[in-house]
């Protein structure tokens, strides 16, 4: 390589490994642990290229970006950040960062790219029109542990060549979690191919996709509606797929292992597309998202021209409280709608009410987990308990202490649903009664024989 490499992070044995790593390859390196050392060091002409972290002692990196652009147009600049969220991705993309790693990052990975910015060095951003922003796309906004926790997978794949599996009901943002992963992916440059199963419903069908995707990404939407033989047509392109290989990626509405349970998918098809899964949450299992989601779309209905509007708390509360069976996209419909029609600034509970009264399916939800299966709701759960430790991971012994922590409220329930009747308990969870008796006593569960009315 060759160039002068300004590097700005508050983390010493990462500028120390950076430097002489640049420096072995070839690089000069200024190194600093300030934002406004860095930014001196451009304005003065210095650097070829800047690797730059984000939450920096007096700064942050990412709102530095815009400045380093107007001082030093086509200066590249890749931002590295702990923060390893895909909103921090998309953010540093906004901000036209010329590249984005999660810590920890893979030196010899930030190497090479380091190696094509100080290239591409006057060109500007690595990113293409395509990657630019799409005004129909769903928001990736959330900062619930539910979001959170997808934000992480998202940035774990970005760069592996897995294939992805992605679930969801309608409406919750899969094919923008697929365009995110692509967008933010060593594959950027490359074509984004969708395919539907009308696009392989002929022999060459497989071939024409190949040819569009001149190793890009290949997304394959709703893969459980293909019909037998285009999975088997899918399955020989994943298997040869050529001397330029794209990434595979495919959405689900469903869960596919329902559909292989009933013989309407191919096992193989199945394990191919599976290498990773990603599961996009529904919006009642992440209903303090919905202020903010209702705020970004307000913000845009304005920028649009659109006059400008906000929700009474009332009405913000009966927004939270609707079920939304179709999820961020019938949400980005309903603000669009009551935008329009409300009759003040200040929308009113009455107009949600009125709007919603419209709606199918208007339940509200009972908790955060209406309409989720058991599993789901366990999920989430867990979920959120791994995020309360952070980058720490839970103590061990992890197994034994969550199937004691489900025992004993399971058998409680069962317990108070069969009256304190120790033998119809049994039956009801499919254990031996003397297997209960002793549950009960190592528990420490307290019985109350009573007459159940059902």
């Amino acid at each position: 390589m060759d160039g002068t490499v300004l590097v700005a992070d508050d983390d010493r044995t990462i500028r120390t490994v950076l430097t002489q790593a640049l420096t072995r390859a070839g690089c000069k390196v200024h190194a600093t642990s300030s934002l406004t050392t860095l930014m001196r060091w451009v304005g003065e002409g210095k650097g070829d290229a800047v690797i730059t972290d984000v939450m920096m002692p007096d700064g942050n990196g990412l709102e530095m970006l815009p400045k380093i652009a107007a001082d030093r147009p086509g200066l590249p600049v890749i931002v590295i950040s702990a923060q390893n969220t895909i909103m921090t991705a998309i953010q540093a993309e906004e901000a036209a960062a010329y590249d984005y790693l999660p810590k920890p990052f893979d030196l010899p990975d930030l190497m090479k790219r380091t190696a094509r910015a100080l290239e591409a060095r006057g060109r500007g951003s690595a990113r293409t029109a395509e990657a630019d922003e799409r005004p129909d796309d769903l928001p990736l906004i959330g900062r619930t542990p539910a979001m959170q926790g997808l934000y992480r997978v998202v940035a774990r794949l970005m760069n592996t060549d897995l294939p992805v599996l992605i679930t969801g009901e309608s409406g919750t943002g899969k094919s923008l979690i697929a365009r995110a992963i692509h967008d933010f992916s060593d594959r950027r440059t490359l074509p984004f191919v969708t395919v539907t199963p009308a696009d392989l419903a002929d022999l060459e069908g497989p071939a024409k996709v190949m040819a569009r995707a001149r190793g890009g990404t290949v997304v394959l939407e709703e893969v459980g509606d293909l019909d037998r033989d285009a999975q088997a047509r899918v399955v020989r392109m994943m298997d040869a797929p050529g001397d330029r290989a794209p990434r595979f990626m495919a959405t689900s509405l469903g869960r596919l292992a329902d559909r292989l349970a009933d013989g309407g998918l191919r096992e193989d098809l199945y394990y191919r597309l599976s290498g990773a899964v990603v599961e996009v949450p529904a919006l009642r299992a992440r209903v303090d998202d919905i202020p903010l989601l209702i705020e970004h779309f307000l913000a845009r209905a304005e920028r649009e021209g659109q006059p400008a509007r906000r929700f009474a708390r009332e009405a913000m509360e009966l927004m939270r409280a609707y079920s939304w069976p179709g999820n961020v996209r019938q949400l980005e419909n309903m603000v669009q709608r009551i935008g329009l029609t409300a009759r003040g600034a200040e929308v009113s509970r009455s107009e949600v009410e009125a709007a919603l009264g419209n709606q199918p399916e208007a339940a509200p939800v009972m908790g955060q987990g209406g309409g989720e299966s058991l599993s789901e709701s366990v999920g989430r759960h867990l979920r959120r308990y791994f995020d309360l430790h952070g980058a720490v991971l839970p103590p061990p012994g992890l197994y034994a202490r969550i199937l004691r922590e489900i025992e004993l409220p399971l058998i409680e329930i069962a317990l108070d649903a069969t009256g304190g009747n120790q033998a119809k308990c049994a039956t009801l969870l499919g254990i031996n009664r003397n297997t209960l008796r002793k549950k009960i006593t190592d528990l420490d569960i307290r019985v109350t024989r009573r007459r159940k009315l059902m």
